[in-house]
């Protein structure tokens, strides 16, 4: 990310429709960073493409995010049942996607991938977090045969549980794009907290924000709001970042809402980022 600023603005937004239209708004927000989202359903012969589109455009896109057919974020039990590596039944697909999607990221050029990988169980002995473990393994494996990064998203396990999930692993290319709106909306604690004892492995951020879940049972998410509208608190999620010396770009994610909300949601998240990052000169 040599032309990169430090601390850069950018966007985490998804593929699907055509390259160049895709980049348009975001280019004239003035963005030129960003993450890109696969969908599950999207067909990856598309890599040229968007390298062409990416060049074109002089956007860097420095992290491919892998999402999964038949993945639901309703509430926490249905996370646990569809999303990421979990699910038993779809691990072997999955796996073979995220590889794929490591080859998409090669012919974009770009030098990480990410994925939510569903919730680490806290038993190390269980079947399930074995199974987990291995699988990460092998998708860092893949992803080094590229020389990429592989960063597993924050949110669904305490901050202490990732971290001892992460040295067992043992893969000096793993490591995590962390999301504190994520630790807000699954009630997994606080996120300035945590990202001082994850620091050591954050790749990549995302700038998100939201509210805390609604009612105390462990099974209701927080609802995600705009960035600054939320629980986060932009300004000590900056300062900790500073803190901990992260010098990447700042990815503004917001996902649920329509387009033109989108746009103005972004273009809203962009204003405070550049004011936040200015009152500290």
């Amino acid at each position: 990310m040599s032309n990169v600023k430090e601390m850069e603005t950018a966007v985490m937004f998804w593929a699907g429709g055509d390259p160049e239209e895709t980049l348009a708004p975001l280019m004239r927000l003035g963005i030129r960073c960003g993450q890109i989202g696969i969908p599950g359903d999207l067909n990856l012969n598309c890599a040229s493409d968007w390298n062409k589109a990416l060049r074109a455009a002089g956007f860097m896109v420095y992290t491919v995010f892998a999402a999964y057919t038949g993945e639901d974020y309703a509430d926490v039990p249905t996370v646990d049942r569809t999303v990421g590596f979990l699910p038993p039944e779809t691990r072997a697909e999955r796996e073979r996607r995220t590889y794929q999607v490591s080859d998409f990221a090669a012919g974009i050029g770009a030098p990480g991938i990410a994925t939510h990988i569903g919730h680490v169980p806290n038993d190390s002995s269980h079947p399930d977090y074995q199974a987990l473990r291995e699988m990460v393994q092998r998708v860092c494996d893949y992803a080094a045969k590229h020389n990429q990064t592989f960063a597993l998203e924050t949110g669904q396990e305490r901050a202490r549980a990732l971290l001892d999930f992460l040295h067992d692993v043992q893969r000096s290319n793993l490591g995590i794009n962390f999301d504190p709106a994520n630790m807000i909306m699954y009630g997994t604690g606080d996120p300035i907290e945590a990202l001082g004892i994850l620091r050591e492995h954050v790749l990549s951020v995302h700038c998100k924000d939201g509210d805390r879940p609604p009612l105390a049972d462990s099974i209701t998410l927080g609802r995600e709001r705009p960035l600054g509208d939320g629980a986060v608190g932009i300004e000590r999620f900056l300062s900790q970042l500073r803190q901990i010396g992260y010098k990447g770009p700042l990815s503004i994610e917001r996902e649920g809402v329509d387009p033109a909300q989108w746009i103005r949601d972004i273009e809203a998240g962009i204003r405070l980022l550049e004011d936040v990052k200015a009152k500290r000169g």
